[in-house]
This record gives structure tokens, sequence and C-alpha cells, in this order.
């Protein structure tokens, strides 16, 4: 299901994720360290997560599960809550401005790591269009030339 109100503001935390399992296969940190989920964060993916179609880097045996967690000053005591990402729109409508978190588990090994992280709300400004890098940066009409 996928959410309607659209999100911004977001931060993809993949390359850290990338260095993290990269550091876990060279051996110089440990499984153990890595797969530490919180009884809180088994039980929130047992109960409010949603199964992806990516295998758990560390098992391999198990889809990981995301996990959105909500934060923001209107939520009052919500706020820390897992909640589904068909809650989040329904929130959106309502609310000026929240946080998204979200956590990727697998519930048989306890791998956890943070995924992403964006705003939502109605009084979220829709993101700028993302630049080009293959077309030429605009040049500045006005720019002063020579030097002082």
């Amino acid at each position: 299901m996928r959410v309607t109100q659209p999100q911004h503001k977001s931060i993809d935390y993949s390359l850290q994720r990338r260095a993290l399992l990269r550091e876990v296969y060279a051996g110089r940190v440990g499984t153990f360290e890595v797969c530490d989920a919180s009884p809180y964060l088994r039980s929130a993916a047992r109960f409010h997560g949603e199964t992806t179609e990516k295998r758990c880097p560390i098992c391999r045996r198990e889809f990981v599960t995301h996990v959105h967690y909500i934060y923001g000053d209107q939520l009052k005591h919500s706020a820390g809550q897992a909640r589904r990402r068909a809650e989040l729109a329904a929130l959106a409508d309502t609310l000026a401005e929240f946080q998204v978190f979200v956590v990727e588990v697998c519930r048989r090994c306890n791998w956890n790591h943070l995924v992403e992280q964006y705003l939502m709300g109605k009084s979220v400004a829709p993101a700028a269009a993302p630049l080009d890098l293959r077309e030429a940066p605009p040049r500045l009409t006005n720019a002063p030339t020579g030097t002082v």
C-alpha cells in the first residue's frame, strides 16, 4: 500500500548501512553488535511492521520488516509510537508536521538499522526538484568581472 501524502526532506541512510555491512562482512564488527534489536523494537516489528521483499543482510533467511516510528510536538502522547504506513497518510492530513523514522528489523536474527527519516504533514513544503548533474550549471549574468 502506498502513502498518498508525499514525504519531504528525506534522509536516506543506505550509505551508512552499506558501510556497516562491509565492516561486518570483513569481520571488523561482530554480528552481536548489529543484531541487538530491543524487545520493544521486535514487538513493534511483529504488530506494526510491514514485511519487505529484501532478505536480511546478516542471516539471509528472513525478509526484513520496516517499522515506522512517528515523532512531533503535535503528537503529544502518541510521539514515539510505531505506526503502519496507511496510518501515516491519515495523520499527514490532520497534523501540520511530524517526523517519520523507518527502521528495518529482522525478526529472526534481530538485525536492525535506521533506513530513512522524513517529514510529513500539511505544512511541509514540497521538496525542490532534484538537480540534474548532467546539465551545465546556470551562469550568473550580473556577476562582477575582474578583481578588486
